[in-house]
Formats: C-alpha cells, sequence, structure tokens
C-alpha cells in the first residue's frame, strides 16, 4: 500500500482532535465494516450520531442519535448484514422468510440501485440537511460513495461543514462506471467532498479523474479500521471449531471468506474445486456466508463436489479467526475490489493468500512471495495456484512470516485508528474560521 496520504499523528503545536467530538456518520449501520470503525470514536467519548441508509440498531454502539434514511428497496432488506448468526429465539420458519427476502433484495438491489437510487435523492438529500442542521456536527463522514457520500454531499450543498468521503472498493470502478447517474452524482460528491478516506492507493488516484481535488486533505486506511489482532493472529487450530464445521484440524483446507458479492466471481471458485480435487482428493472446500444459498447448493450439485465442500453460515469475528487458523489458503476471486477486510484477517492470522491479480491487492500481496494472484476469472488459472498453494509448505510458511510483519506495520486497529484520528483533527482544524 502506497503511503500517500496516510497521515501521521499531530506533533508539535498542532492541535488533536479533542474527545467529544460531535461526529455525523452517514453508513449502511447494518455493515460490520462501518460499524468497527464508528465504535472507536464512540469508545474514546466523542458524540456519536449515526445516519444509516438501511434499517439496523444501534445494538453495542452507544450512539448519541440513530436516524434511518433507506435508500431504495432498503426498508425490506432486514436489519444485520455480515457476520453474526440469527438470533437463537427467532423460529426456523421466520429466520428463512428473512433470509429468502434479504437474498432476493440483494440479487436485485445492483440493478435497481443502479438506475432507481438516484431517483429518490432530492428527498433524502432534503431529510438529511433537516438532520444535519438539528445536530451541527464539527464533522460528517460518509462511509462509501454510493448511496451514502453522494446523498451527503446534495444535503450539505451551501453550507460549511466539512465532509470526509470514504471510497469503498467498487465505487468508483464498478458503480461509478457502469451507471451514469451515479458517476454524474459522483462528481459532484467529489467535488463537495473536504476530505477523502480511500482504503486503496489505487482509489485515491483515480478518484482524482471523477473530479477529486488532490490538493485536498486525504489519507489512505483500511476501511474498517484495521486488523484488531488480540482476535486475529497466528495460533493452533481449534479442533471444537473443526468438528463444528465438519472441517480437518490438520488436513488442506481452502476457506471462501467473501460471500456473495457483484464482483467476487465464486463461479470461478466453485469451478476450480474439481481440477484442485483430481490432484488433491483430499482437500475440503468452505465458504463462509453462503450456507442454504441455492445458487452455493446448484454449482455443488452440478459439478459433482459435495464430498468435499462445507457452506457454512455467516460468523462472528472470533468464529472467523478460528476459521483461518485452520486454513491452508484463503481465496478471494474478486475482479473489483479496494482492500479487502478478509484479505488482511487471512494474512493476519497466517492463512495464505490466494487472490484476484488486481492493483488493490497487489498493494498488499506480492504474487510468488507473501500470496499468489491470478486472473479470478479463470478457474484453471484458480487452481494453478490452489495447487501450488497446498503443495509448497516453505512458501507458505515464508508468507506467513511476512503478512504477520505487513499487518503490524500498516494495517493494526490502534495504529490506524490513531491516524484516523489525526485525519480528522486536520479536516476539524482546518475547517475553523481564523
Amino acid at each position: 500500500m502506497s503511503d500517500a496520504g496516510v497521515l501521521p499523528a499531530p506533533a508539535g503545536g498542532a492541535r488533536a482532535l479533542p474527545r467529544g467530538t460531535r461526529i455525523l456518520f452517514v453508513a449502511d449501520g447494518r455493515s460490520p465494516i462501518a460499524r468497527n470503525w464508528i465504535e472507536h470514536f464512540v469508545a474514546r467519548g466523542d458524540e456519536v450520531h449515526l445516519v444509516s441508509t438501511f434499517p439496523c440498531e444501534a445494538g453495542s454502539l452507544r450512539l448519541a442519535g440513530l436516524h434511518v434514511l433507506p435508500v431504495a428497496f432498503a426498508r425490506f432488506a432486514g436489519g444485520n448484514v455480515g457476520r453474526g448468526a440469527a438470533p437463537a429465539s427467532a423460529g426456523r420458519a421466520a429466520a428463512l422468510t428473512r433470509n429468502l427476502r434479504a437474498r432476493a433484495v440483494a440479487a436485485a438491489f445492483p440493478t435497481v440501485f443502479g438506475w432507481l437510487a438516484p431517483a429518490t435523492l432530492g428527498s433524502h438529500a432534503r431529510r438529511l440537511r433537516e438532520l444535519v442542521l438539528q445536530i451541527r456536527p464539527e464533522v460528517v463522514h460518509a462511509l462509501r460513495i454510493p448511496y451514502e457520500g453522494i446523498v451527503a454531499a446534495e444535503a450539505l450543498a451551501g453550507t460549511a461543514y466539512p465532509l470526509v468521503v470514504s471510497v469503498w472498493g467498487n465505487d468508483l470502478e464498478l458503480w461509478a462506471e457502469r451507471y451514469p447517474l451515479v458517476g454524474r452524482f459522483t462528481r459532484r460528491a467529489l467535488a463537495r467532498a473536504t476530505a477523502l478516506h480511500p482504503d486503496c492507493a489505487r482509489d485515491l488516484h483515480l478518484a482524482e479523474q471523477w473530479g477529486w481535488n488532490p490538493e485536498r486533505p486525504s489519507a489512505v486506511l483500511p476501511g474498517n479500521g484495521g486488523i484488531r489482532r488480540d482476535v486475529f493472529h497466528p495460533g493452533p487450530p481449534d479442533a471444537e471449531v473443526a468438528r463444528r464445521h465438519a472441517l480437518p484440524a490438520g488436513g488442506p483446507l481452502v476457506l471462501n471468506a467473501r460471500g456473495f458479492r457483484a464482483y467476487v466471481r465464486n463461479d470461478t471458485f466453485f469451478r476450480s474445486i474439481p481440477r484442485v480435487l483430481e490432484r488433491r482428493p483430499e482437500a475440503v472446500f468452505a465458504a463462509v456466508g453462503m450456507q442454504g444459498d441455492p445458487r452455493a447448493e446448484r454449482w455443488i450439485r452440478d459439478l459433482g463436489i459435495g464430498h468435499a465442500v462445507r457452506l457454512l453460515p455467516r460468523v462472528a469475528p472470533a468464529e472467523m479467526a478460528a476459521l483461518l487458523r485452520l486454513s491452508t489458503a484463503a481465496v478471494s476471486p474478486s475482479e473489483f475490489d479496494g482492500t479487502p477486510n478478509t484479505l488482511l484477517e487471512a494474512m493476519a492470522c497466517g492463512a495464505f493468500p490466494v487472490a484476484g491479480d488486481i492493483a488493490s491487492v497487489r498493494e498488499w500481496i506480492t504474487d510468488g512471495q507473501n500470496g499468489l494472484l491470478c486472473d479470478p476469472a479463470d478457474p484453471a488459472a484458480l487452481a494453478a495456484a490452489l495447487l501450488r498453494a497446498l503443495g509448497d509448505e516453505p512458501l507458505r510458511r515464508g508468507a506467513a512470516e511476512r503478512n504477520a510483519a505487513l499487518v503490524a506495520e500498516r494495517a493494526d486497529f490502534a495504529e490506524v485508528m490513531r491516524r484516523a484520528e489525526a485525519f480528522y483533527a486536520r479536516v476539524v482544524n482546518e475547517a475553523l474560521p481564523g
């Protein structure tokens, strides 16, 4: 990852971010990535308000205020996303209904969002503007461009409120490029933004092509705040976790932790498996967040690989870390991405990374040294990379050492959030009169 735009902590006479700073986040409040970032500022004693673009609950976040501003069909998407299983008290029928509804919404959402969500911009921007005038934040931070950064930029048009906009993995390369209205409003959002927070240097440079002024403040930092190394770290395999998920506690295990996303080539992942099994019939493949998904089940059935594949539910961070410590390799076949959080988690836990050969991932992985990169659309190339990973123990051992050092140096949560505080301090201090 390039050091461009990464700010050190305030030094000398520079003013640090005072505790109690009033911060308004515009984010998907269900997202574990967003919540991980927000939690830091709650914990340090800031007055944190959240406007969520999806229905959510505050849960453990001790927010000063929570408001919901649902985009497109977001009100049908349910209250949870990402890690964590459904509550045990929920009935199986109700849980199944929610899962089916959420999958239907997820399948339709990209098209609906890309073409229809901008049409709802006016009413959402007016409502957000009303909330801003009530809360009077010292800084507004939109955690993603579509739709959060777009609506925040429109809401703050003509005001002096400082606006930080985060760029997530496919905001520019996929959404802005594919959908003309999203692209138009992305340009407006970048023009209005006071400061920019991408999670990879690639997006910092790409943003300039979409109208970002590089003379304004920017900080290249992991989108979720980095890796909590007390959770994600190397260690012995957990036999109980292996037993619970019917996984080997010592044999070759390949973990796909990406779930279903429009930019992750899970078709490539499943089609690579028969090729790997021809040479390594003892290998087992696990996919997190795909339990009960008809798309995954169909691939398994059509390819005849059911004996070697485990479809797992969504899991909490500690369970994800345990799964990664069980894994020989962690696969991430994305064709559009920023810095995948699961990639950093795999690196922290010592699982060998096998990922799509894209610019953002190359900021972390040097092919053949601390991981392997391949064409995310080519099952044969992915299978060849997995076979090499499974068969080269010295490569895996050397990669684990390099990756632990990389995470400690560039993605440790405490250090990343120290830089984030310095970034906010600069944005707020430059916005002060005089």
